[in-house]
C-alpha cells in the first residue's frame, strides 16, 4: 500500500454502529428537550425565604415595581432597598439623577412610606453592573446601624437567576439571600423559543449566566 512518503498510516477505530448513533440522537434530543421546557423556570428562579429586606433592582419596569410592592406588604419586610445607576436618559431634566433614587420615589407614590425605602445609588460602570450593585449594597450594609441578616432579591423575569448568584457571592455568608422572579408578560415561558422576545432573553442570560458562574458579570 502506498503511504504517500509517509504522510498516511492505517490504524483500526471504533466507530457507532446504526444503533448506537440511533441512542446517541435520542439521547440528545431528550436532553435538548429537558433544556428547553426547563432553562426559564432555572433562570426566572423563585427561591424566596423569611427575610427582614427585600431588594429591588432599580432598572425594572414600573409592573416590577408594583409586584415588589404586593410582595413587601404581603410579607411584611423591615425595609425596602433599591438600587440603580446614574439614569442613562432624562438625567438632566429630572430630579431623580439614579435608578435607585427614581424606583424609592415611584415606590412612595404607591403607598411604601418614605422612611422605609433605602435607595443605594450605584457607582458608573460600564461592566459587571450586577456585581458592581452587590459589592455596593454589601458595603452600605457593612456601615449601616440597620441590622441586616437576610434579604429577598426582586428581579426581573430570567435575570433573576444571575443577581441571585452575584449577591450570594458577595453577601454570604454573612447574609441569608433568596430570589423572587417577576415573570415577563410578553411572552409564554411554556413557549419562549416561540416568541422573539422571550428567545433574545433566554438566550442573553443563558450566556451571561454561564459567564457570570465561571468568571463574575459582564452585565
Amino acid at each position: 500500500m502506498i503511504k504517500l512518503w509517509g504522510l498516511l498510516e492505517y490504524k483500526p477505530q471504533w466507530t457507532l454502529t446504526l444503533k448506537g448513533w440511533f441512542l446517541l440522537v435520542l439521547f440528545l434530543l431528550t436532553l435538548t428537550m429537558i433544556v428547553v421546557t426547563q432553562i426559564h423556570s432555572f433562570l426566572a428562579v423563585q427561591s424566596p425565604i423569611k427575610a427582614d429586606a427585600l431588594l429591588i433592582e432599580g432598572w425594572v419596569s414600573d409592573s416590577v415595581i408594583k409586584g415588589a410592592v404586593t410582595e413587601y406588604n404581603q410579607e411584611h419586610y423591615q425595609v425596602i432597598i433599591t438600587t440603580g445607576l446614574p439614569l442613562d436618559r432624562g438625567f438632566y431634566l429630572s430630579q431623580y439623577k439614579n435608578y435607585a433614587e427614581l424606583t424609592a420615589a415611584t415606590l412612595t407614590a404607591l403607598g411604601i412610606p418614605q422612611n422605609k425605602i433605602i435607595p443605594i445609588a450605584i457607582p458608573v460602570t460600564k461592566t459587571n453592573r450586577t456585581a458592581t450593585a452587590a459589592k455596593t449594597v454589601k458595603d452600605w450594609l457593612t456601615h449601616s446601624e440597620i441590622k441586616i441578616k437576610s434579604i429577598n432579591i426582586y428581579s426581573f423575569d430570567v435575570h433573576t437567576r444571575r443577581s441571585w448568584l452575584l449577591y450570594q457571592k458577595r453577601l454570604s455568608p454573612d447574609l441569608k439571600v433568596g430570589a423572587i422572579a417577576h415573570l415577563a408578560e410578553d411572552y409564554d415561558p411554556h413557549f419562549w423559543w416561540t416568541y422573539s422576545a422571550g428567545f433574545r432573553s433566554i438566550s442573553n442570560e443563558a450566556l451571561a449566566y454561564v459567564y457570570a458562574l465561571l468568571f463574575g458579570d459582564f452585565s
